[in-house]
Parts: C-alpha cells; sequence; structure tokens
C-alpha cells in the first residue's frame, strides 16, 4: 500500500469531485491535481479558480489544478479519489490502470451498482486494478456544503485498515470528520440504495402526500437496505450509521438532493425523459433502482419500494397508484424480513 506524501489525483470533477479536491488541497495534500472530461472546466478552474459549470461561487484552493489527461493526472500519485458517474467508472478507471502504482490507495466517492454486473463500485475499481488498496467513501454530504466547509461526517471503509486510516487522514479537517470502517458492503450499499429511495421520496412529496408518507417511506427504506446489505454480508448496525440512516434521510429530505428534486417531477406528473431533460447533473438513483432491483432479485430479498420505483419510471405506472399498491400490500408484523 502505497500512503507517502505524493500526489493526489481527483477522477470526476463534477460537483463532489470539485469538492473533495478542494478539501484535500485545503488540507495541505501535495499537488491535488482534479482530472475533468470537460474543456470549459478545465480552463475555468485554471483562469478563475472556480468551477462555474458543476461548482459556481466557491474559490478553489491554489494548491489544485485541472486536467483533461487522467492518465497524467494518475502518474505518481499515492491517493487516488474516483467521483465519476457511475456508468463511466468503470471505462475511466481501465484508461488509467496502466499509470496507476502498485498499492496505491484508491478512494471511490462514487455511489452505485453497475448495472451489467450488479458489482458494487469499490468491486468494479478493485477488478480494474487489483494491486491497490480500495476504499469506499460515503454518507450523508452535499457536496456545496462541503465546499462551503459546513461541518460534515462520512465513513472510510475497506477490508484493509490502513487503507481507511490513509483516507481518513487526507481528508479530515475540522470541518470534515472522517471515521473508518470495515463493513464496506454496506457503506456501500446504503450511499446507492439511499438514492432510489430518495427518488420514491421525491415522488411522494409531489404527490403532495404529507409528512407521515414521507416518514413511513424513510423508515420502510432503511428496513429494505437492511435486509438486501444483509443478505450480501453486510452487518446490519452500519445501515443505521452514516452511510445509511445518516445518508438516507439527507437525500430523501433535503432540498439540494438532485434524486429527490427528480422524483419531485415525476410525482407532479413529468414523465422520466421529461424530468431528466436539460438534467446536466446525474441523479445515480435512476439508474441505481433497476441494478437494485435485480439485485434484490438475485438474492431472493423484498424490495417493495424499489419495485415501485422502477414500475414508475420504467413501466409507466401512475405514481399515485403505485404507492396505493405499497399500502395495500398484505398486513405483517414491522419486523417480518
Amino acid at each position: 500500500m502505497t500512503t507517502g506524501r505524493g500526489a493526489t489525483a481527483v477522477l470526476g470533477a463534477g460537483a463532489w469531485g470539485t469538492a473533495l479536491a478542494d478539501l484535500l488541497a485545503r488540507n495541505g495534500a501535495p499537488d491535488v491535481r482534479l482530472w475533468a472530461r470537460e474543456p470549459d472546466v478545465v480552463e475555468s478552474i485554471t483562469a478563475t479558480r472556480e468551477n462555474t459549470r458543476f461548482l459556481a461561487g466557491v474559490r478553489l484552493a491554489d494548491g489544485m489544478s485541472a486536467t483533461r489527461d487522467a492518465a497524467a493526472a494518475v502518474d505518481g500519485a499515492s491517493l487516488i479519489v474516483c467521483a465519476v458517474p457511475s456508468e463511466f467508472l468503470r471505462v475511466v478507471v481501465r484508461s488509467v490502470a496502466a499509470s496507476v502504482a502498485r498499492g496505491t490507495v484508491v478512494a471511490v466517492a462514487t455511489k452505485g451498482i453497475e448495472p451489467e454486473t450488479l458489482r458494487l463500485m469499490s468491486e468494479v475499481v478493485a477488478d480494474e486494478l487489483p494491486a491497490s488498496a480500495v476504499v469506499a467513501l460515503s454518507g450523508p454530504s452535499f457536496a456545496s456544503e462541503v465546499a462551503a466547509r459546513q461541518p460534515t461526517a462520512v465513513v472510510a471503509a475497506s477490508a484493509d485498515g490502513g487503507a481507511a486510516e490513509a483516507v481518513q487522514r487526507a481528508l479530515a479537517s475540522r470541518q470534515f470528520r472522517v471515521y473508518t470502517h470495515q463493513d464496506i458492503v454496506g457503506v456501500e450499499l446504503g450511499g446507492a440504495i439511499k438514492n432510489v429511495m430518495a427518488v420514491a421520496s421525491g415522488i411522494s412529496d409531489g404527490l403532495g402526500l404529507g409528512f407521515n408518507s414521507r416518514a413511513a417511506l424513510i423508515t420502510r427504506g432503511l428496513a429494505e437496505m437492511t435486509r438486501l446489505g444483509v443478505a450480501l454480508g453486510a452487518q446490519a448496525a452500519t445501515f443505521a450509521g452514516l452511510a445509511g440512516l445518516g445518508d438516507l434521510v439527507l437525500t430523501t429530505t433535503g432540498p439540494l438532493s438532485r434524486n429527490r428534486a427528480l422524483g419531485v417531477a415525476v410525482g407532479k406528473g413529468a414523465t422520466l425523459a421529461e424530468a431528466l431533460a436539460g438534467r446536466e447533473t446525474v441523479a445515480e438513483g435512476v439508474i441505481t433502482a433497476r441494478s437494485a432491483r435485480a439485485l434484490a432479485e438475485r438474492t431472493g430479498v423484498d424490495m417493495p419500494i424499489v419495485r415501485a420505483v422502477n414500475r414508475i419510471l420504467y413501466d409507466g405506472r401512475p405514481a399515485r397508484e403505485a404507492i396505493a399498491e405499497l399500502m395495500e400490500r398484505e398486513l405483517r408484523a414491522e419486523l417480518d424480513a
């Protein structure tokens, strides 16, 4: 495991990747290199110290630079942070694999489940970088609030305790608290599936169903996440922590949540295509909904909220009917599987 003071690379210059690169630079990490696919993002950061496209209004630290050359960004890096959208993670990591030194610590800040393989994001990175120590970074964290130095707490999870601690040291600051964790499956599943629950919460809000409905949906959503996680070997307690309940509450209720906002539009009558039109940023819950349903079916885990979101988004089921079906399911004890 490489834990020295080499360069630091951040792959993905959306709001989250930019905020993490800025945090690393403010923490004194040497030579922070942010890779962006978009030429205007590189030009904006280089010329004005601001990512006007994805994180407007934030003055970025002088200790970071932006580049369109991903291989150059990771060359010689002792820490790499992946923050590209889930659907592009594998191809981006594969494109730089030859330039990543053996033992490099790779923190995966992307949340999702790969549709084709149903692999978690840390597993995708481990597939492409088998000689690296992989850490999952997750928790309740809106990028704009991290960049504004609002108090935030997240989790760095890995089977390699030393790698998790290396990420903890690199990112921790007076405003950004990082806890280590060993349950990488639970931490990643919490971060991925809470986005589906945020879409569901937005749909409920868009329908005007009220706070009772939202509270029920969040609580039962947590139960679904926990059931799937335990079936896949995660610890149930993980879902009561930052990467489970913490992230779930933030994303299902926060006005900055892209996934909730998309759900609100659908709840008000928009089709998925209409809700996605004009959105430059990714609502990961749309992609993860299908992957979560497939993973639940493969493991034999009942996830009615996930099914309902899929019916609404992809099967043309009217949102109000799908919500009614959730309420009319067979009666059972709350703690039943």
